[in-house]
């Protein structure tokens, strides 16, 4: 039995040692790191084999190899993790568009947990969640020195079964908590709609999955073929927490015609990545609005940001999340997989967004002036509502709210959106008058 152990151990360590020589690395400096970590991974093997024979109770080495890797990356970045083979697979599962859990994406900020963003439609958007909510507790358990993985790991689960997280809030005296229900979480991550009687066009991008950028088109074609042509177009990037990096250079792509998209640099050639505009065969040639707030992440930083260095569209929000970093996912032999960063991301004007995020053209905070309450209290005495009023010439029926107005309604309850709408509207104003200005002006 006991040397059934000690193959095991031995097999565990040469993994590891497979794992941390194996990198791109001129061979004079190979040799002398190679001989740097042999010496230290004989202290590894040590350690190993004095808990092995030792500690107090009998202990699994594919355990402590484990946590050995879990502490190896703790050292780097938030980003990078290791992933046991059950949450490896669901990594696949989540980037197709539908798993198991509560619906936001997290990340450690300053070493707390913390919310990035909400995802739209699932238990933690309804439950009143927030970008850059803290993480204190998860049943009860401290999130302090606890994993990403092993954050994930406890709030996904089974669905139509409940977990319990603490959340610390900017106004908040004390932690306070959420029981929330899991369920399936199945992202649509393309929304579209018509506004200002079909004339501006509204996409919602809620993620960046595998099929992203190909319903993306889809949504635009049917604002594009509608009855009235567009004026313009409003990119919702609000709490995108990011996703597959080639889909949010796809949607770039339909906006840009020429030039960088964004760049990547990293330690090894296979990690400096350019990607390049392509010519449009349809042109999209109206004013562009994207929508962004601190929930806006990676790679809805790396549109916001492509747009903004282009001039194609202004940029309309708070400034958004700030995470300009690349992870590679690397699948192991045994099933489980790697989270490594690799590279940071540029703008194309070379500027890099760590911890600063995009900086929006218009600064539009996102809470209304009013409340919906007292917007109710505070309501307007209106001609129509005095006794006695004239009715509109040529209108005898009894006027009542439409559809249009109760959709106005819902609007300006979203500032940012109505600010939004407004800029379209007005930027064709002024370009109505410049070019009538230009018609009467004398020779």
């Amino acid at each position: 039995m006991l040397k059934t152990e000690k193959k095991k151990v031995a097999a565990l360590i040469i993994f590891i040692i497979s794992l941390t020589v194996c990198v791109s690395i001129p061979y004079g400096k190979l040799k002398a790191q190679t001989d740097e970590i042999y010496g230290k991974l004989k202290v590894f093997s040590n350690v190993l084999s004095i808990i092995q024979k030792n500690y107090v109770e009998e202990t699994n080495p594919e355990d402590l190899i484990y946590g050995a890797i879990n502490g190896m990356l703790r050292t780097l970045d938030p980003h990078s993790s290791f992933m046991l083979p059950d949450l490896y697979k669901e990594l696949q599962v989540e980037t197709k568009g539908s798993f198991g859990g509560i619906g936001i994406e997290i990340t450690i900020r300053k070493g707390i947990l913390t919310i990035v963003s909400p995802i739209e439609d699932t238990p933690a958007f309804r439950a009143g969640l927030k970008s850059s909510d803290k993480i204190v507790k998860i049943e009860d358990e401290s999130t302090e020195n606890m994993t990403l993985l092993d954050a994930v790991k406890r709030m996904r689960g089974p669905a139509g079964e409940k977990v319990t997280i603490s959340i610390m809030r900017e106004g908040f005296t004390e932690p306070k908590d959420f029981t929330l229900t899991r369920e399936i979480i199945r992202i649509k991550s393309v929304k579209y709609k018509s506004l200002e009687e079909d004339t501006i066009g509204y996409i919602r991008l809620s993620q960046f999955q595998e099929k992203t950028g190909a319903e993306f088109n889809k949504a635009l074609d049917a604002l594009e073929q509608g009855d009235k042509s567009l004026t313009g177009l409003i990119l919702d990037l609000r709490n995108n927490p990011g996703g597959l990096l080639d889909q949010a250079v796809k949607i770039c792509d339909t906006f840009i015609d020429q030039g960088l998209i964004v760049y990547t640099q990293g330690r090894i050639e296979g990690q400096q990545m350019k990607f390049s505009a392509h010519p449009n065969k349809n042109p999209h040639d109206y004013p562009i609005i994207v929508l962004v707030n601190g929930g806006s992440a990676s790679g809805s930083e790396i549109v916001a940001g492509a747009l903004q260095d282009h001039n194609r569209a202004v940029i309309l929000g708070t400034p958004t999340f700030g995470k300009a970093s690349v992870q590679t996912i690397i699948p192991l032999d045994d099933g489980s997989g790697l989270r490594l960063t690799t590279a940071r991301y540029y703008t194309p004007n070379g500027k890099s967004i760590q911890a600063t995020g995009i900086i929006p053209d218009v600064i539009v905070k996102e809470t209304a002036f009013h409340s919906k309450e007292e917007k109710e209290k505070i309501r307007y005495i209106k001609e129509k509502d005095l006794k006695g009023h004239f009715e509109p010439e040529g209108i005898k029926e009894e006027i009542t709210t439409t559809k249009e107005e109760d959709e106005k309604e819902e609007e300006e309850e979203d500032p940012q959106l109505v600010r939004a709408t407004q800029l379209i509207k007005s930027w064709h104003i002024f370009k109505k008058y410049e070019t009538e200005n230009q018609n009467t002006i004398e020779p």
